[in-house]
């Protein structure tokens, strides 16, 4: 259990050194939201990974709203440096879908004068809106549009965190092409946004059901039950990706075992990742065996494979360790993948709740 004692919207300090995020690109995104509305300067850094990712996405809008911020030797990338300032509610359309770049702004609108309306061509994940509803934000969705006002107080909850699609994943897809497998994962949050890796399984024919749907803090949530399954190939479609873009590179190794042609396409996000996904994954299985091949904006898988355990490198991305160590299971003889340090980014008890007898 966490317990958090808030101090307000203008409750924060200015810290005395900067802000390390180390791999994390959604708190440094957040955070930049959150402290352009400030009273005070700040700086955050990451770790090699972050200071390579483009931050321009962030910057751009926030200086619309009134923010002062800048990267280094004024780059669009990290470490940032923001001098907290008056902020004004904007209309934006997000140029790309992303949850990150979404949840930036209405962070920065929670401090601004006036309403800030985001419109999204394409929904991305809404767990930020439904935070802030679930603690008293004025936050409306109608059609394309995000609408906030601003709020002067909010409401001390009590949260229970369900478990997350993403690292389910990995689980899901070990259960699928192990012959005889059966899983069930328990209170796992299926949010409409981020289900479309079941969907994309569903219809590549996995045996996943669905069960005890409830609702917790305003998410859905449920159990997923998993049973091994023939797949086939099925061709991804751009509008798909944004409710299953961190699920890709399991996918890609759920395709590799699939009778049949999977093609990904509009997923060109994964290259400005913790690591150019697309790249790191489709080498990865191709030094497996699986004729995998990298397009621009994603990937063709063909299959069924058989994988033959080898070296294979994780460009020290916890995601693509993750979807290569699901691959190793079902590889002939021993796989070794060079760096799974990086899981501990997102999921240190991976191992231990891979290789347990339940989970």
């Amino acid at each position: 259990k966490v317990k958090i004692v808030g101090k307000g919207l203008y409750g924060l300090k200015k810290p005395f050194t900067p802000l390390y995020v180390g791999n994390s690109g959604t708190t440094i995104r957040l955070l930049a939201g959150i402290l352009a509305g400030q009273r005070f300067y700040t700086e955050i850094t990451g770790d090699k990974s972050i200071i390579q990712r483009p931050m321009a996405r962030i910057i751009m809008p926030l200086r619309k709203m009134g923010a002062q911020i800048w990267g280094l030797r004024q780059r669009d990338k990290a470490p940032l440096y923001i001098k907290g300032s008056k902020l004004r509610g904007i209309q934006y359309a997000l140029p790309v879908p992303s949850a990150q770049i979404k949840s930036a702004l209405l962070l920065a609108g929670l401090y601004a004068d006036g309403i800030t309306i985001i419109k999204e061509s394409v929904r991305s994940r809404d767990h930020t809106e439904i935070m802030l509803r679930f603690f008293g934000a004025d936050i409306k969705q109608k059609d394309d549009n995000i609408t906030l006002n601003p709020s002067k107080r909010f409401c001390a909850r009590k949260l229970n965190v369900p478990g997350d699609i993403s690292l389910s994943a990995f689980f899901i897809v070990a259960a699928l092409i192990l012959d005889g497998s059966e899983i069930v994962i328990k209170s796992v949050g299926i949010n409409p946004t981020r289900t479309g890796i079941i969907d994309i399984l569903k219809a590549m024919g996995a045996c996943i059901i669905i069960k005890n749907k409830t609702s917790i803090n305003g998410e859905d949530v449920a159990d997923i039950c998993v049973r091994s399954s023939a797949l086939r190939g099925i061709e991804i479609k751009p509008e798909t990706i944004p409710r299953l873009i961190d699920e890709l590179p399991v996918l890609a190794v759920a395709a590799a075992f699939a009778e049949g042609t999977t093609t990904v396409r509009g997923a060109q996000e994964l290259r400005v990742k913790e690591s150019d996904r697309i790249k790191a994954i489709c080498e990865g299985l191709l030094r497996l065996g699986v004729d995998i091949q990298q397009t621009h904006d994603g990937f063709v898988v063909k299959g069924p494979n058989r994988l033959i355990g080898t070296r294979v490198r994780s460009f020290g991305d916890h995601r693509i360790a993750m979807a290569l160590t699901v691959a190793g299971l079902a590889a002939e003889g021993q796989t070794v993948i060079d760096d799974i340090s990086c899981v501990n980014v997102s999921y240190p008890g991976f191992f231990e709740n891979l290789f347990s007898k339940t989970v």
